[in-house]
């Protein structure tokens, strides 16, 4: 009951967080008798382009990493923009998002236009990145040489690179990420892989 309470102390304060920085609205809401306070997003273009960017890289097909899968990424039939080219790290930004999302079982609400397929095939890409993550130094995880834990009975479609050859490229690019930093960014990169870490325990520390 206590634990309960606390999480909802940190959901309140999550979400006046983001009330104040735009991301979220307040509204009312009439439950039966009671008025109660929600927070829908402030903009759905915003969580319309999110989740593109997690459906664009969970199925790519290729090695290279879609420019639709990092931030700043125009949103289809809405409008057009350029990449932002001042935004630092969008690849770890990117690997960061869709492992929050798989941590807190949000993928669904994705990768729910996908047809059951692609959608096993994502949920297991996703869980093979967060597992290549959550090891530092980066590129010494077990992507190489074992098996992610969902297997798909239907196997890799079409020609396209194994996750093996998907995630090498992630890692490659995060780390040439973390090469061309400032000086210091590299204990920055060793504490997102710790979150990465905490992530991949979840379902046992809950």
């Amino acid at each position: 009951m206590k634990i309960g309470f606390q999480l909802k102390q940190v959901r309140e304060r999550l979400a006046k967080g983001l009330v104040d920085k735009g991301v979220l609205r307040t509204e009312k809401r009439n439950f039966l008798l009671f008025d109660m306070a929600t927070h829908p997003v402030a903009d759905p273009a915003v969580k319309e382009s999110v989740m593109s960017r997690v459906v664009a890289l969970l199925s790519a097909r290729t090695t290279t990493i879609p420019p639709a899968a990092l931030p700043g990424a125009a949103i289809k039939g809405s409008y057009s923009s350029p990449a932002q080219p001042n935004i630092v790290f969008p690849v770890t930004r990117t690997v960061a998002l869709v492992c929050a999302a798989y941590a807190a079982s949000v993928l669904d609400n994705a990768l729910i236009r996908l047809g059951y397929d692609e959608r096993e095939a994502a949920f297991s890409r996703c869980d093979d990145i967060l597992n290549e993550f959550t090891v530092w130094p980066l590129g010494s995880g077990s992507a190489s040489t074992s098996a992610s834990r969902r297997q798909i009975a239907s196997g890799s479609s079409g020609g396209g690179p194994s996750s093996k050859e998907l995630i090498a490229a992630l890692v490659q690019a995060v780390r040439s990420e973390m090469v061309g930093g400032r000086e210091g960014d590299d204990l920055h990169f060793e504490i997102v892989v710790t979150v990465f870490e905490i992530f991949s325990r979840m379902d046992s520390l809950l």
